[in-house]
């Protein structure tokens, strides 16, 4: 059963070419937004907390602050309405599911960049 689902997901899905990236690093997601009859492309920037998942069910997790309120947004990877990402900035941390990331503010909520 496994096989036929992996099968189904390779032939019908289309796969778009998107950047590595990991937990810690900061994004620009850009996605189609409907309005009725109208389509806008919006921007999400801000800090990947979590991957989860494999293949075509992958999705990841991004947070950023919205003046003093915390905002996360979940993306499929697969999303039709995803148009590009953009890494900006690569982070450097630990660990892959940085939840820890919610309750720091100021100045330790800062990620330290990843050296080339």
């Amino acid at each position: 059963m496994e096989a036929l689902v992996k099968f189904v997901q390779d032939e019908f899905i289309t796969k778009k070419d998107f950047p590595e990236f990991q937990a810690g690093d900061n994004l620009t997601v850009y996605y189609e937004i409907k309005e009725g009859a109208k389509t806008r492309t919006q921007f999400f920037k801000g800090t990947v907390i979590q991957i989860k998942g494999t293949g075509a069910s992958k999705t990841f997790t991004i947070r950023k602050m919205s003046g003093t309120v915390g905002v996360e947004r979940i993306f499929p990877i697969n999303l039709p309405a995803l148009q590009k990402i953009e890494v900006n900035k690569r982070g450097s941390v630990r660990r892959k599911r940085i939840y820890y990331f919610r309750g720091l503010t100021g100045k330790k909520a800062r990620i330290r960049e990843k050296k080339q």
